[in-house]
This record gives structure tokens, sequence and C-alpha cells, in this order.
């Protein structure tokens, strides 16, 4: 009977086997490319420019913010910012495939919150800005823990004059705030009401003096912010606003029930960055 060559080949020795054990690749980074580890070969892959260039083409075809990812767009406390922040901050030091594939889809929902109203551009909000008048002069003088008590105090007595009339504080401006509304009547009375509660506080023998502006608009809402020029209006009539005092801009005085406030036109109004025909008026409370 004749035998193969594969037959004829006697076993190996005892030896020879644990010769072949020590010639052997010791570490996953002296085994060859065939044995690379899965999680590289994703990592060039997600990296490769031509894959990078066409996920980021693919973004501009779809509805939503093109740019969504940068500091503006993921700041907040949102779920989805939150996941925006994270996937841009992974991703940051690399391209990658992947991060536009994440940010497209995270692109596409915000698109799609905005069009059930709660995006920006097309709903219109009532602004309000606050700030305290002369606090800078008074913190220099007091020093900055009085300074940070008196902020905290304001904090406390104005934060739920806003919330109780359905506002929602947009960020805080180291004296003021700015806020949003989704009417202006709970505007102007949070405004009227966060004065008086201001006036309320006592640090060292020093009473605040609080006061707001009101303007109506339709911001770019970004991330958690909102921008525009409605923004910047909102703010110009709060920076003319006395003491204790609340202007309105005349559009928003429109949209008030009159019978609920006394409105004073105010004669002598002009601001850098607002317009040159805008009227506001002085807003109380009716006794």
């Amino acid at each position: 009977m004749t035998t193969t060559p594969e037959e004829e080949r006697p076993a190996d020795s005892v030896e020879e086997l644990e010769q072949k054990a020590d010639d052997a690749p010791e570490s996953k980074d002296e085994q060859p490319a065939l044995y690379e580890p899965d999680e590289s070969k994703l990592k060039r892959l997600d990296a490769q420019p031509g894959l990078v260039k066409t996920a980021r083409a693919l973004r501009k075809l779809l509805p939503g913010d093109r740019e969504y990812g940068d500091p503006l767009s993921v700041s907040g406390d949102e779920p989805a910012q939150r996941l925006g922040q994270r996937l841009a901050q992974q991703t940051a030091e690399r391209p990658s495939a992947m991060r536009e594939v994440g940010l497209s889809a995270l692109q596409v929902w915000q698109s799609l919150s905005e069009a059930q109203g709660r995006g920006r551009g097309d709903v219109e909000v009532a602004i309000l800005f606050t700030d305290l008048v002369e606090f800078s002069e008074w913190a220099l003088q007091a020093g900055d823990t009085l300074a940070v008590d008196l902020l905290r105090d304001v904090s406390r007595a104005v934060d739920p004059c806003v919330q109780g009339h359905g506002g929602k504080i947009v960020k805080r401006l180291g004296d003021g705030l700015m806020a949003v509304f989704p009417d202006t009547q709970g505007a102007v009375e949070a405004a009227i009401e966060s004065c008086a509660a201001a006036e309320q506080v006592e640090v060292a023998g020093h009473r605040p003096q609080l006061r707001a502006g009101v303007h109506v608009g339709k911001p770019r809402k970004v991330g958690s912010d909102y921008l525009g020029a409605d923004v910047n209006i909102a703010a110009r009539v709060a920076d003319a606003a006395g003491g204790g005092e609340v202007l309105v801009s005349d559009i928003a005085v429109e949209k008030l029930d009159a019978d609920g406030f006394k409105l004073k036109k105010r004669w002598r109004f002009s601001a850098k960055g607002a317009p040159r025909d805008l009227t506001v008026y002085t807003a109380k409370p009716r006794d």
C-alpha cells in the first residue's frame, strides 16, 4: 500500500513542539496584520478621508443646522445637547465619519423639534432682560464676598417670579439674567414682581434696585441660547430703564392686556443697536 508524504512524515517530537511555542508571537503587537484587532480596523476605516468627506457632504443635504456640533449649538443641559457635547469632545482631535453620522442624527432631531414649535426662528417669545443698577460700583466697595451674597439673595427672590409666570431662564449675566416667556403678559408681570422682590433684599445695609426690559420677537434658538436682533433690542430696552423700572417695547405693548397695567410712553428714548422708531413704555401694576 502506497502512503502519501503526509502519512510518511513522523510526528513532531516534544522538543520540536516546545521550539515552535517559543517562536510564536508573544503579544498582539507581534501578530501579523491578518490578526489586527477589529477595533483598530474600525478606527482606521472611520478616519479615512474619503469616508469623512462623504459623510460631511451628506450632512449638507439634511434638514437642520449644518454646523450642529459647535459650542453654541450643543450648549445646554437637555439630553440631546449633552450627547452632542460628548460626541463633539471625543472626536474633536481627529476626523471621524462616525462623528458626522452621529451629529447628522442630532441635527435632524433638532430640526424636527423646531418644526413642532420648540426651535428657532418661527416661534414668537417675549424676551426679558434684568440687571442691578450700579451693582459694579457697590461691589467694588463691598468686596467679593458680600457681592456674591447679594447676587445669591437676588436670585432667590427673582427666580420664582420668572418661573411662576412660565418663564425660562436662558442665562445669567453677572448681576442680571435673560429669560423667555410664551406670552408677553407673563413676561411683564414677572418683570414687575422681580423688581419689587429685589427691593426686599438687603446685604450689609444695601438694598439693590433691579431694572428690566421686555420685547417680543422670533429670535434664533441655538442650543439653549437665543440670538438675533430681537434679543439685542430687548437688552437695549432694559439698559434704558432706571432703578425699579420696567420698560416695554411698543411691539410688546400691542400684545398686552392694557387693563392689567399702567402704561406710560417714554418720550425720550434712544439706544444704540435699537431701531430709531422704537417706542417704549413704562409698565406698572394697577392699584
